[in-house]
């Protein structure tokens, strides 16, 4: 059973269930939108938690959650770089959790303008129609399987939102979605696990995780440790296979006056154009700004783009060709243009108990890649199930083998402990 919006956690500011002065302690290591959310579920469930991060969302220096284009997605996701079959199972169950948590809240008017979650129309193009690519048939049946509102797959698509024909947009389907604006949804996840009780530390922590779980554990108090770092998973798991893939976005002014307001997420993903070159991707972050999308740079590990470097004006020119009046949008002038670095890893999501240490009590959750906010609540469920598991002293196993075993267990309370 999916973790489920008022019975298992609550967004409100205090805790389900609340700890015990012998309730176990967990130690998150991320402050972005995979630790804050894992440590929300873990608050509810009655945990003392601490999160220690090297940084913390602010306007003046924003985190990766914040830069993301935060458009929830059915995998694969808009970029086309999630193929591992194992995460890829997973990640298929992690998001539809996850869309029925953010669809529950954007529900409820206050906490819709709280949050900065919203459900728009969420609009899907194809170069060819959709029967003539297996994968995309079979995501397409998935989709209208799964529970998401307001599917609806029609040629009509295409005219009613004003994509020029003549860029060979043949085909569409839309459903309703989560769109998130990242710096008011940060903003308020943090105000809501600190109101909850968690710590909050800044501190950059090095080394490998399973070199120093001990001295970290019993610095901090803490019985168990989740890692939530994105790239620096790759110093903290040992991962060498965690790798950015680095991302841009403008963003325009959209409020009707330059072009007509688009109220719509409207994309062609790299896995039916069949190219990561040929992303489109257009996403309204709030009621006056729209992100211009994407690009996928895989292993690029500086963050020097600007709006005149070569990649990025492609990106544009793609987009006004799709979207005709784009060419007319001005820039926000307080925060024209966004990147940033997506933590990917070689085989995908990373949500697995430390494996090379036994008795291990490290629980890792990284490797998201641009899919951190439609992953999110169905990561921290198998998160809070995974540190159950380890304060139980139920041995750890690799993912591989449990690919289905927690969906069919359910979602259980912890017993209480004392």
């Amino acid at each position: 059973m999916p973790l489920t919006l008022w019975r298992d956690i609550s967004p409100v500011g205090q805790p389900l269930r609340r700890p015990s002065s012998k309730s176990p302690h967990v130690l998150v290591v991320g402050g972005g939108v995979t630790g804050l959310i894992s440590a929300w579920v873990l608050l509810d469930r009655g945990y003392h938690v601490t999160i220690v991060s090297s940084a913390w969302a602010s306007d003046e220096q924003r985190l990766t959650s914040q830069i993301a284009g935060a458009l929830w997605e059915f995998p694969p996701a808009v970029c086309g770089q999630h193929t591992d079959k194992i995460s890829l199972a997973h990640s298929k169950h992690w998001s539809m959790t996850a869309y029925h948590i953010w669809d529950g809240i954007a529900s409820i008017p206050a906490l819709s303008e709280a949050s900065g979650v919203r459900m728009m129309p969420s609009d899907f193009f194809f170069p060819e129609p959709v029967e003539s690519d297996k994968a995309q048939v079979n995501k397409m049946t998935e989709i209208m399987a799964s529970g998401v509102r307001g599917f609806y797959r029609g040629a009509d698509i295409i005219d009613e939102r004003g994509i020029d024909p003549s860029y060979g947009a043949v085909d569409a389907y839309e459903l309703l979605a989560p769109v998130i604006d990242t710096d008011k949804a940060m903003q308020w996840l943090m105000e809501l696990v600190e109101n909850k009780g968690a710590n909050f530390v800044t501190e950059t922590i090095h080394d490998d995780l399973v070199e120093i779980e001990d001295s970290l554990r019993a610095r901090f108090g803490a019985d168990i440790i989740v890692n939530c770092t994105g790239l620096q998973a790759q110093e903290l798991a040992g991962d060498e296979s965690v790798y950015p893939i680095r991302g841009g976005l403008i963003r325009v002014i959209n409020d009707g006056s330059d072009f007509p307001k688009v109220d719509a997420a409207l994309t062609i993903t790299a896995d039916a154009a069949h190219s990561a070159n040929e992303i489109i991707f257009l996403v309204p972050r709030n009621d006056n700004i729209l992100l211009i999308g994407g690009i996928t740079e895989p292993h690029e590990w500086n963050l020097d783009l600007t709006l005149d470097t070569p990649i990025i004006r492609r990106m544009r020119e793609r987009c006004e060709k799709f979207l005709p009046g784009l060419e007319n949008a001005r820039v926000d002038p307080d925060y024209p243009f966004a990147q940033g670095l997506r933590p990917f890893r070689g085989q995908n999501v990373r949500v697995e108990r430390e494996l090379r240490r036994t008795g291990s009590r490290v629980v890792h959750s990284y490797g998201h890649g641009g899919a951190g906010w439609s992953l999110s609540f169905g990561c921290a469920q198998d998160v809070a199930m995974l540190v159950d598991e380890a304060l139980d002293g139920i041995p750890a196993r690799p993912m591989s083998e449990t690919a289905f075993e927690r969906k069919a267990a359910g979602f259980q309370r912890p017993q209480v402990r004392h």
